[in-house]
């Protein structure tokens, strides 16, 4: 079988699980498959933080621009953020679709600012097979629904991280089902448990607490959490709950714990690269998320033998954790249902109750590298 090139484009403008995704799915086919070429396409410097990794794991990065762009660009705000794209697509139509030509990739492999990719799928014939990655659950206003109309025909398949995410796609009849497959993230890379760093805050270091962690924006749903960990307080006053994550709602956040005093309780730590030290050493991880899809946070605080405490929103959480199995769940958005099922999770005997996290690391082996490339390896044939 002849070698085949294989090209990621996820252009992304903050720090997201997404990226992660990217470069363990590149890793899995350099890894298990190495006799094929993989290359993300680096847009304009959102991969340099990475460049390292990338490099340790013999992936190559195609750089478009030699500055870094990305830091020149608003990355904030509906407005903001929806310049950045219109921005990021002008600047790329032409390099994008000149490397495409002259380096004849066997597939390229769609994950973020999907739509610049599908309009030059429409626009032009390549040689290149389009993979399309279904991201999060999806919102298919009436742009998107036309333009993945017009691209279906031509797209290779469209892939989702979900059984739920799946249905909901048969369900909009955009694509034939036969090119819609069910494809798990590579969440659980090339982990080393006992390589995890000892956690080092002057403030909570011979403390324990309670994590959380994500983007500070609405899907998040951040402040519902530090509203229901206000009333767990009255309750448990020397509870502490610890938020890693930057996002345009941090200052309505940072405004609710000033206004109820609770600075001494609820610590927002910013954007941290590294949270698998708080992962080892929190009481239990909670996700209060809207809707996730499948929620990378949540996979990796199973690998770290972390308590889980989740709503049960789709699609991820809703199909990964079941109730007092795995970890303990609650009502998607209810704070009456927290506040009982916080009670349970708080009370859990940790040293009697291993069996729940034996459950979770069974049930998240489908996020491993190698499930992934066995995964893809059928997609694209290697």
């Amino acid at each position: 079988m002849s070698q085949k090139k294989i090209f990621y484009w996820a252009p992304f403008l903050v720090p997201i699980a997404t990226s992660k995704a990217v470069i363990n799915s590149c890793h899995s086919i350099s890894k298990f498959s190495k006799k094929n070429s993989c290359s993300i396409i680096n847009f304009f410097g959102e991969f340099n933080h990475f460049s390292v990794e990338i490099l340790n794991k013999k992936i190559k990065l195609l750089n478009l621009y030699k500055e870094n762009v990305k830091t020149f660009l608003p990355k904030y705000g509906f407005l903001g953020s929806r310049l950045s794209f219109l921005l990021i697509f002008v600047f790329s139509f032409f390099p994008l679709t000149n490397l495409l030509k002259k380096e004849k990739p066997d597939y390229l492999v769609i994950h973020l600012v999907t739509s610049l990719p599908l309009v030059l799928l429409i626009l032009f014939n390549y040689e290149t097979k389009f993979i399309l990655r279904v991201s999060g659950l999806p919102k298919l206003n009436f742009f998107r629904k036309i333009l993945w109309k017009l691209a279906a025909k031509k797209l290779h398949c469209i892939t989702c991280p979900t059984k739920k995410t799946l249905e909901i796609m048969q369900s909009h009849k955009i694509i034939d089902n036969d090119k819609l497959k069910l494809l798990y993230d590579p969440v659980i890379g090339d982990f080393n448990f006992s390589k995890v760093k000892s956690l080092e805050i002057d403030e909570i270091q011979n403390e324990k607490f309670y994590f959380a962690a994500g983007r500070l924006t609405k899907q998040k749903n951040f402040l519902f959490l530090c509203r229901c960990f206000k009333n767990i307080l009255e309750k448990f006053p020397n509870e502490k709950l610890l938020i890693a994550g930057d996002g345009e709602e941090r200052k309505r956040i940072e405004k609710f714990i000033k206004n109820n005093n609770l600075e001494k309780n609820i610590y927002l730590l910013g954007h941290i690269d590294d949270i698998f030290p708080f992962f080892k050493k929190c009481k239990g991880f909670i996700l209060s998320s809207l809707w996730e899809d499948p929620g990378f946070v949540l996979i990796e605080s199973a690998i770290m033998r972390s308590f889980i405490f989740s709503s049960n929103c789709m699609s991820g959480p809703n199909e990964i954790i079941k109730d007092n199995f795995n970890g303990i769940i609650f009502n998607n958005n209810d704070e009456k249902s927290f506040i009982n099922k916080f009670n349970i999770f708080h009370n859990l005997d940790k040293k009697k109750d291993k069996k729940i996290l034996l459950n979770n690391l069974k049930l998240v082996r489908k996020f491993s590298l190698f499930n992934h490339y066995k995964n893809l390896n059928k997609i694209l044939n290697l």
